[in-house]
Protein backbone atom coordinates (compact mmCIF):
# COMPACT_ATOMS: atom_id res chain seq x y z
CA UNK A 1 0.00 0.00 0.00
CA UNK A 2 2.81 2.36 0.53
CA UNK A 3 4.32 1.76 -2.82
CA UNK A 4 1.02 2.92 -4.12
CA UNK A 5 1.02 6.42 -1.92
CA UNK A 6 4.69 7.07 -3.47
CA UNK A 7 3.12 6.52 -7.10
CA UNK A 8 0.00 8.80 -6.92
CA UNK A 9 2.52 12.03 -4.77
CA UNK A 10 4.79 11.24 -7.72
CA UNK A 11 1.76 11.41 -10.56
CA UNK A 12 0.49 14.42 -8.47
CA UNK A 13 4.10 15.78 -8.75
CA UNK A 14 4.47 15.24 -12.45
CA UNK A 15 0.87 16.61 -13.06
CA UNK A 16 2.41 19.95 -11.21
CA UNK A 17 5.48 19.98 -12.95
CA UNK A 18 3.61 19.66 -15.95
CA UNK A 19 0.84 22.37 -15.48
CA UNK A 20 4.44 24.83 -14.80
CA UNK A 21 5.66 23.64 -17.50
CA UNK A 22 2.64 24.85 -19.95
CA UNK A 23 2.57 27.88 -18.36
CA UNK A 24 6.30 28.65 -18.90
CA UNK A 25 5.54 27.53 -22.19
CA UNK A 26 2.91 30.09 -23.11
CA UNK A 27 5.00 33.77 -22.18
CA UNK A 28 8.33 31.88 -24.52
CA UNK A 29 9.00 33.18 -27.78
CA UNK A 30 11.12 31.41 -30.13
CA UNK A 31 12.17 33.28 -33.34
CA UNK A 32 13.12 31.23 -37.09
CA UNK A 33 14.67 32.64 -40.04
CA UNK A 34 15.30 32.42 -43.58
CA UNK A 35 17.01 33.75 -46.33
CA UNK A 36 19.93 35.27 -43.96
CA UNK A 37 16.93 36.91 -41.85
CA UNK A 38 15.56 38.81 -44.79
CA UNK A 39 11.89 36.26 -43.35
CA UNK A 40 11.64 36.00 -39.40
CA UNK A 41 8.64 34.18 -37.82
CA UNK A 42 8.38 34.84 -33.81
CA UNK A 43 5.94 31.89 -32.71
CA UNK A 44 4.84 31.24 -28.39
CA UNK A 45 6.02 27.85 -27.12
CA UNK A 46 3.08 25.85 -27.89
CA UNK A 47 4.28 27.24 -31.85
CA UNK A 48 1.38 29.67 -32.19
CA UNK A 49 2.68 32.45 -34.67
CA UNK A 50 2.80 35.71 -33.36
CA UNK A 51 4.66 37.44 -35.84
CA UNK A 52 5.98 37.55 -39.27
CA UNK A 53 8.46 40.38 -40.66
CA UNK A 54 10.14 40.39 -44.65
CA UNK A 55 12.61 42.84 -44.91
CA UNK A 56 11.88 45.42 -46.82
CA UNK A 57 14.90 44.47 -49.31
CA UNK A 58 13.76 41.41 -49.72
CA UNK A 59 10.42 42.87 -52.00
CA UNK A 60 12.67 45.50 -53.89
CA UNK A 61 11.88 47.75 -51.20
CA UNK A 62 8.77 47.77 -51.13
CA UNK A 63 6.90 48.47 -47.43
CA UNK A 64 6.20 44.60 -46.69
CA UNK A 65 3.64 45.44 -43.82
CA UNK A 66 1.01 44.08 -45.87
CA UNK A 67 2.39 41.08 -46.78
CA UNK A 68 3.44 40.24 -43.28
CA UNK A 69 -0.23 40.59 -42.21
CA UNK A 70 -1.51 38.53 -45.18
CA UNK A 71 1.68 35.47 -44.51
CA UNK A 72 0.39 35.74 -40.89
CA UNK A 73 -3.70 35.05 -41.51
CA UNK A 74 -2.48 32.44 -43.70
CA UNK A 75 -0.49 30.78 -40.92
CA UNK A 76 -2.79 31.68 -38.04
CA UNK A 77 -5.61 29.76 -40.24
CA UNK A 78 -3.89 26.91 -41.42
CA UNK A 79 -2.92 26.34 -37.23
CA UNK A 80 -6.92 26.88 -36.41
CA UNK A 81 -7.64 23.76 -38.97
CA UNK A 82 -4.40 21.76 -37.66
CA UNK A 83 -5.90 22.38 -34.15
CA UNK A 84 -9.44 21.26 -35.18
CA UNK A 85 -8.43 18.22 -37.18
CA UNK A 86 -6.20 16.59 -34.34
CA UNK A 87 -8.98 17.19 -32.28
CA UNK A 88 -11.69 14.97 -34.85
CA UNK A 89 -8.78 12.42 -35.29
CA UNK A 90 -8.13 12.13 -31.38
CA UNK A 91 -11.58 12.31 -30.35
CA UNK A 92 -12.43 9.37 -32.77
CA UNK A 93 -9.94 7.38 -30.78
CA UNK A 94 -10.24 8.71 -27.65
CA UNK A 95 -14.27 8.25 -27.68
CA UNK A 96 -14.54 12.12 -27.22
CA UNK A 97 -13.27 11.33 -23.89
CA UNK A 98 -10.93 14.70 -22.84
CA UNK A 99 -7.76 13.15 -21.86
CA UNK A 100 -5.50 16.43 -20.57
CA UNK A 101 -1.94 16.48 -21.27
CA UNK A 102 -1.95 13.39 -23.61
CA UNK A 103 -1.95 15.75 -27.09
Amino acid sequence: MKNMQQIMKQAQKMQKDLERAREDLKSARVEGSAGGGAVRVEVDGDGKVLAIRIQPETLGGKDPGMIEDLVLAAARDAQTKATALREERIGRVSGGLNLPGLF
